[in-house]
């Protein structure tokens, strides 16, 4: 299999690695008026390619530099800013010419200066071009979009809560970004992908609707569009409930042993917050604790909405499932309230006034696997693949605020980033005609993977909707998060 690798159609026969490290100037319509901004660009690409190989740019980060007083113009004062910056790179060979779009964003807020300028680090993934005939394939930046999300010191998004920028390339600059050479000779295209997984106003063919692709033209890869606030599930919270809030979660979760991750979807969760006490046996800090409780909530059901996840089982061979995870009680005290899942324990410094806390969720799941696919074929595993005892699924989140006001990092009530770890039990009940317990025991249980959550801000409906309450005029959550591995 490991020599098979190597031929595999459209695998890199680069002879070579070329990195990308330039800056540009733009002008951008800040509300307040034009503005210059400086992106840093910085990038690996291969130095060479064959006719209708996939050239897939990599380590793509945008160094975006806002000027001082970017947000004079916000009726409140913004503490923190995040950013999603968009980069149009024109791709042209032989006089045929593709755009691809470069999507960075801010992996956490970054806190807005007092004075000088703002620098904003974003990266993600790009998509692939494949150049069509031998010739050099160049790639040229050309405009650039923003969407800058700002709050508050306390968490809660500014009026107006984001600001659209459209930026235009200063002129007497070279935009070249990368030329790749490519040589004679010939290899398979990339793989079409599904129509869902294509790039927004192109037709299943790759081209502009309405449009012929013209011949040997360079061809621009896909990506998945992220989730939306459209493809949010219901998540409506209760506005009789004045402990009752409501917020979307979504993340990734690694597989170690098929070296790859599972998608979680966006799903709805609903809080409630329970006692809270103060402690004062720590010197020179106050401790208040609050224990809290967390439920899924899809269709009536506390469980993620099911997801698909694709994996190179033992290395080769792809196989293709759809996971249902499903949340199992904690149960009762004898007095007949909630076991809490959720510990919170705020530290705040006697001396200052800045804090630091820490959140600990712990969840008990239940894995099924169902609608089962090895290299596309079905493999019937039964209505009842699942592992064979619930696991702990325990996440942090850290967050500190410091004597100024500002907030960094994650808290219940403005929500962020919560990692932690999961170890898969065997699976029981797996296959119809024979036994694949072990199958999927081998392939999935045991060793520890990685898990990353993103909480959005959740919505606390007995607050009514506004900005102040993270809350839409339905009592949904305004936040709607977008996974980071």
């Amino acid at each position: 299999m490991a020599l098979l690798g190597g031929m595999i159609p459209g695998a890199q026969a680069a002879s070579g690695v070329q990195e990308i490290d330039t800056e540009l100037a733009y002008t951008c319509d800040f509300p307040r008026g034009e503005q210059p901004v400086k992106v840093g660009i910085t990038a690996k690409i291969p130095e060479s390619a064959l006719p209708g190989q996939a050239v897939q740019p990599e380590d793509v980060v945008m160094d975006v530099t806002l000027p001082e007083g970017a947000f004079a113009a916000s009726a409140d004062p913004a503490a923190t800013v995040s950013a999603e910056m968009t980069l149009s790179v024109d791709v042209a060979q032989k006089g045929q010419e593709a755009r691809a779009e470069w999507i960075g964003r801010t992996a956490d807020p970054a806190p807005v200066p007092s004075e000088g300028e703002l620098v904003l680090r974003t990266s993600g993934a790009v998509p692939y071009v494949a150049p069509g005939a031998p010739g050099d394939l160049s790639l040229k930046a050309a405009g650039l979009t923003a969407v800058l999300t700002t709050r508050t010191a306390e968490g809660a998004p500014t009026e107006p809560a984001t600001t659209d920028l459209v930026c235009v390339l200063d002129a007497g600059q070279d935009p070249a970004l990368a030329a790749v050479d490519v040589a004679g000779g010939t290899t398979s295209p990339p793989p079409s992908p599904s129509p869902s997984a294509e790039w927004p106003g192109e037709d299943e063919e790759g081209g502009r609707e309405g449009e012929e692709p013209a011949p040997d033209a360079p061809e621009v890869g896909t990506r998945v569009q992220e989730s939306g606030a459209a493809d949010a599930p219901p998540c409506a919270g209760d506005p009789d409930d004045q402990l009752n809030m409501v917020a979307y979660v979504t993340g990734y979760a690694n597989v170690a042993k098929l070296d790859g991750a599972s998608r979680f979807p966006l799903a709805c969760a609903q809080i409630s917050q329970g006692p809270s006490w103060l402690d004062f046996t720590d010197p020179g800090f106050m401790h208040l604790y609050q224990d809290s409780t967390v439920d899924l909530r899809y269709q009536g059901k506390p469980q993620l909405p099911p997801s698909q996840g694709t994996f190179l089982t033992f290395g080769f061979m792809p196989t293709t499932a759809t996971l249902e995870m499903t949340q199992i009680p904690e149960g009762t005290r004898p007095d007949g309230t909630r076991i809490p899942n959720i510990k919170s324990d705020l530290a705040i410094s006697l001396a200052d006034f800045s804090s630091r806390s820490v959140t600990t969720i712990t969840m008990e799941l239940m894995l099924r696997l169902r609608d089962v696919e090895v290299n596309g074929v079905p493999l019937d595993v039964g209505d009842d693949c699942r592992t064979s005892r619930p696991f702990t699924l325990t996440v942090k989140g850290l967050g500190t605020r410091s004597s100024a006001g500002i907030l960094e990092g994650y808290t219940l009530a403005t929500g962020g980033q919560l990692t932690g770890s999961v170890s898969l039990p065997p699976f029981s009940g797996c296959g119809v005609d024979e036994d694949l317990d072990n199958l999927f025991t081998a392939s999935l249980s045991g060793a520890p993977g990685l898990v990353k959550q993103v909480q959005g801000a959740p919505c606390a409906a007995a607050q009514g909707s506004g900005s102040a309450a993270f809350c839409t005029s339905g009592y949904e959550p305004v936040d709607v998060p977008v996974p980071t591995r």
